[in-house]
């Protein structure tokens, strides 16, 4: 497809259930590199699948330009990929399946430094970070689509991998993009326009995102002044009204200065300026309470891939005092998850196992608590509040205080974490 791509929503509503996730929602595409912005929950990722068609709105169109290819990187993996090589993964995405255009798959993985016996791992097999990057090659190197949108494509990518990110992007500035992402930087980086997703709809700015976010804070500022004003107004047109009352007992003509002066109200009221307030989120994190200064001690460990065919790394000797907050930093595919994962599995709270020469030993008072990339730990089909009780032990009025306070919505409490963004 040649010339601009088209593609957007006018007017769009959408609801999960009864709950609103976005509305008066507008925009349109078109060969700038746009950022979507959100807070967690405003609806970005499903609004991308509207505009790919994979769910439908409540109200509202999509505006698409006919033949418009579009590449779609998700936040996940897209299930059935795993145990197919990585190079039957790249080569799936080539428009042409004869087989002419595999030259195309070998200059990638050669522009990526990925020998040929990585190529022919499966795909399971690599760290979050190159599978991530795999399936972002694919799409914007190999696609050839006239419009890319990546979801949170910095996600699992460590900074040389996020630089040849940036440099892929910036090799092309003809393939517009969509890009949702937390990653401010990323974001002033490579792209030209912003669009702030928010529960008072979609507010478009040609400018990149620090900018963008400046103008939005201005804006809001000006517009929380205005109502303020208005309301002023009210307030003293109200007092006028009320003793245009009492004298219009007597006197018709301050009886329909009265009715006047109500009309007035209502005028301002139906046209009062809307002041967005963001939800307030507040996530704190305390130490926990051990006596001891040492609370996880390392000594000799190894580190290897999960069948243990091959050693990733050792460490001679590591200790973690009580209070640390500490920051482990590797390319893709070092080992930084292999070490998490091997950390939970040596933890053992009830001291069952404990042996005193283990390579991993925790301090007995240490109570461990591990996210992994894909939370796997997280049971999907249970509601947020009946998890937070049954894990930290607290009651159902702690439990909603603490969830308020961490900015979760009332109606998503109860409903599957399953369903959260």
């Amino acid at each position: 497809m040649s010339g601009q791509a088209v593609l957007g929503v006018e007017k769009a509503r959408f609801l999960y259930g009864a709950n609103r996730v976005f509305d008066s929602v507008s925009l349109q595409l078109d060969a700038a590199r746009t950022a979507l912005v959100g807070e967690n929950g405003a609806g970005k990722s499903t609004l991308l699948k509207c505009l790919l068609g994979e769910l439908e709105l409540d109200e509202g169109q999509i505006i698409k330009s006919r033949g418009l290819k579009i590449g779609y990187v998700p936040q996940d993996v897209p299930p059935g990929l795993g145990d197919k090589t990585v190079r039957e993964v790249l080569e799936s995405a080539l428009p042409h399946t004869d087989g002419g255009e595999d030259w195309k798959v070998d200059v990638l993985l050669d522009e990526i430094g990925v020998s040929y016996e990585t190529a022919q791992q499966t795909f399971g097999s690599l760290s979050g970070g190159w599978q991530r990057l795999m399936l972002i090659a694919a799409a914007a190197k190999l696609a050839q689509p006239d419009l890319l949108i990546l979801d949170e494509p910095t996600n699992h990518l460590d900074l040389s991998n996020i630089n040849t990110l940036e440099g892929w992007l910036a090799d092309d500035d003809r393939l517009p993009m969509l890009i949702v992402s937390h990653d401010r930087e990323f974001l002033e980086r490579t792209t030209t326009r912003t669009i702030f997703l928010r529960s008072d709809g979609a507010h478009s700015f040609g400018v990149p995102f620090s900018r963008a976010r400046e103008q939005l804070l201005h804006r809001d500022a000006a517009d929380a002044v205005r109502r303020q004003l208005e309301g002023k107004e009210i307030e003293r047109l109200e007092k006028v009204a009320a003793r245009y009352r009492v004298w219009g007992v007597k006197n018709d003509a301050f009886h329909k200065r009265a009715k006047a002066t109500e009309k007035r109200i209502d005028r301002i009221e139906t046209e009062r300026t809307e002041s967005y307030v963001a939800r307030e989120r507040r996530l704190e994190l305390h130490d926990g309470e051990i006596d001891a200064k040492v609370a996880l001690r390392v000594q000799g460990h190894t580190v290897t891939i999960p069948d243990g065919s091959r050693k990733l790394f050792t460490i001679d000797r590591l200790n973690v005092a009580a209070g640390d907050r500490i920051a482990i930093l590797g390319v893709n595919g070092a080992g930084k998850s292999m070490l998490l994962n091997a950390l939970a599995r040596a933890y053992d709270p009830d001291q069952e196992h404990y042996d005193g020469q283990a390579a991993v030993r925790f301090n007995p008072q240490a109570r461990l608590v591990y996210f992994d990339q894909k939370m796997a730990e997280l049971p999907l089909r249970t509601s947020l509040l009946d998890y937070l009780v049954a894990v930290d032990g607290a009651t159902t009025k702690d439990a909603n205080a603490l969830l308020a306070k961490a900015g979760f919505p009332y109606h998503r409490i109860k409903g599957p974490i399953a369903d959260l963004s």
